[in-house]
């Protein structure tokens, strides 16, 4: 059983950790370097990406979390969590992972009370017709040669994988049936 670390400095990590035990994984709250150390794969939650991102700095957990990420440990962000994995943010300097080679634009699709839920066909065997919910999600505007699309919304890419990264701009944590976690665990 795999031992997934959910980013618990901020944002929604509570519904993670119960959508990937409903998944099978054994899922923890990660808010020490030795938590970054002994997780098999990361969660990185929605939430706000500029706090999350300066929190990693200021409690030194953002040099570990790229280096165990980048020697191939899986990671899953969404919304804030795919901002921070984001090579490029459009428009803004902050601190991120930037391991996924994507540009993203914050908030793209409206504020708060523009948030809505969707169907969405993704390329996830067993999870090929699913609702998001996007709130205050971020939109990705391009993606770099080798991120594979395994979903999309209205034309532009929702859910993304490079090697040992998956993200999505939306909150699958928020649905039944945790299929989008399923996947991330037998990545």
């Amino acid at each position: 059983m795999k031992r997934v670390g959910v980013l618990a400095l901020q944002g929604d990590f509570d519904a993670h950790r119960v959508a990937l035990e409903a998944a099978g994984a054994s899922a923890f709250d990660a808010r020490s370097l030795e938590d970054i150390e002994s997780a098999d794969a990361f969660v990185l939650p929605g939430g706000e990406s500029t706090v999350m991102g300066s929190l990693l700095v200021r409690f030194g957990l953002m040099e570990a979390l790229v280096s165990r990420i980048k020697a191939g440990v899986p990671v899953f962000g969404t919304c804030a969590g795919l901002i921070l994995l984001a090579k490029t943010i459009e428009g803004r300097e902050q601190p991120g992972i930037r391991l996924l080679d994507i540009e993203v634009k914050r908030n793209a699709y409206g504020r708060q009370v523009d948030s809505f839920r969707a169907p969405i066909h993704t390329r996830i065997p067993g999870a090929e017709s699913l609702e998001a919910v996007f709130i205050r999600a971020p939109k990705i505007c391009s993606t770099g040669p080798g991120v594979e699309i395994l979903a999309e919304h209205a034309g532009d890419p929702i859910l993304v994988r490079q090697g040992n990264i998956l993200a999505g701009t939306f909150h699958p944590e928020l649905v039944e049936g945790a299929a989008i976690h399923r996947y991330f665990i037998g990545m």
